[in-house]
């Protein structure tokens, strides 16, 4: 009764002693007694920095550099923009070079939440678009975005994401077309989302996944829908060829290939798309990293 009167009501001693009628003293060493007989465990937790997580992600996945934020309570992904911009000032970019941006929630809000100012720098759209209202897929809104706060010059895709392959033909013959794509061989960064694939919903105003890609039930995340499972393979689907996007050779010959993403449900994806090479740097919170740290540590 003490014990749960000072431990779990959080009364004081003399205020248990005074309820009892009692000494101070009693009460003292009757939970003394409760700690020796192990009716009582006091535990030390052991907190781990952002700092430290970020070290042990970089060596235990491999990666070129990362960023671990504790992020408030609420806007997750828009906490990330501050070590995305610091992961951008560390990258010696500087006028001409040349900055790809994905689509998804995690891309809008960073792209939204304030980027470096580097002038000249050139952004440009990794995949072609979708006829969606939804904001997370407004990608050359994305690349505006970014060049109007780092002071560059934005490069939009008019093109669709996905299309019969007469049209994609028909469209990667377009001068213009061609003048973009051909950025993606020379990226200095690429900053992209990590997808999440589990129980993928029918089309909608929140996911353009078609029927061959919900079939994809061994694939842990994806990369601008280039699918991979946990163990970092590719997984090819019917219809991808029929993709106007960075390929994953482009992704993995970037310099910097940012994967931005959040929420411990991505951890698999976000370890797959790392050990496939589409990513080698990564930015996230402290609660998606120790989830990905926690898989690594049962493999």
């Amino acid at each position: 009764m003490v014990a749960k009167l000072h431990y779990q009501s959080d009364m004081a001693q003399v205020d248990i002693a005074k309820k009892l009628g009692v000494s101070t003293a009693t009460i003292s060493r009757l939970l003394n007694k409760a700690r020796a007989a192990g009716i009582v465990r006091i535990e030390v937790v052991e907190l781990t920095s952002p700092e430290e997580i970020t070290a042990d992600l970089i060596q235990r996945l491999g990666l070129k550099s990362a960023a671990v934020v504790e992020p408030p309570p609420t806007n997750i992904l828009g906490s990330l923009a501050t070590p995305l911009a610091g992961l951008l000032q560390q990258a010696d970019l500087a006028a001409g070079s040349v900055i790809g941006i994905g689509w998804g929630r995690a891309v809008r809000e960073v792209t939204m939440g304030g980027l470096p100012k580097i002038p000249g720098v050139m952004t440009v759209a990794m995949n072609g678009g979708m006829q969606q209202a939804a904001a997370h897929f407004q990608i050359n809104e994305f690349v505006r975005q970014a060049a109007e706060q780092m002071g560059g010059v934005p490069h939009f895709l008019h093109a669709p994401y996905l299309t019969s392959p007469m049209l994609r033909e028909a469209f990667l013959a377009d001068a213009g077309v061609q003048q973009i794509i051909s950025l993606w061989d020379n990226l200095d960064v690429a900053i992209v989302g990590v997808g999440l694939t589990h129980h993928l919903p029918a089309p909608s105003e929140t996911t353009t996944a078609t029927a061959n890609e919900q079939a994809l039930s061994q694939a842990a995340g994806d990369v601008l829908r280039h699918y991979v499972t946990e163990s970092g393979e590719i997984l090819h689907w019917e219809g991808e060829e029929r993709m106007i996007a960075a390929s994953t050779a482009q992704l993995r010959n970037t310099t910097l290939s940012i994967g931005v993403a959040a929420t411990p449900e991505k951890a698999a994806g976000i370890i797959g798309a790392v050990r496939s090479g589409m990513i080698n740097a990564l930015v996230t919170d402290v609660t998606t990293a120790q989830a990905i740290l926690d898989r690594l540590m049962v493999e």
